[in-house]
């Protein structure tokens, strides 16, 4: 899951993957990454389902799980254990 999810900020934002190979679970994401700004949130949420193969409503959504890399990998996980 964290590979995948690394996969995805790789393509999406256009990071270096050394660089996303680095991140833990305190990386901070939106606020943090220029690259990551709100038109980049939504390629990146329909990415997330695309791959993943789920929907993310709106209520899902809120500032703390795009904070870190840790709260946006703990948000899709407890997405695909929800179904």
């Amino acid at each position: 899951m964290d590979r995948d999810l690394k996969a995805i900020l790789v393509d999406v934002l256009g990071l270096e993957p050394d660089e996303v190979d680095e991140f833990d679970n305190e990386t901070g994401l939106f606020g943090h990454l220029p690259e990551l700004d709100s038109m980049a949130v939504a390629g990146l949420f329909t990415e997330i389902e695309d791959r993943f193969d789920m929907l993310i409503e709106d209520d899902d959504v809120d500032a703390e799980m795009l904070e870190t890399f840790g709260g946006l990998l703990a948000f899709v996980e407890m997405k695909l254990i929800e179904g």
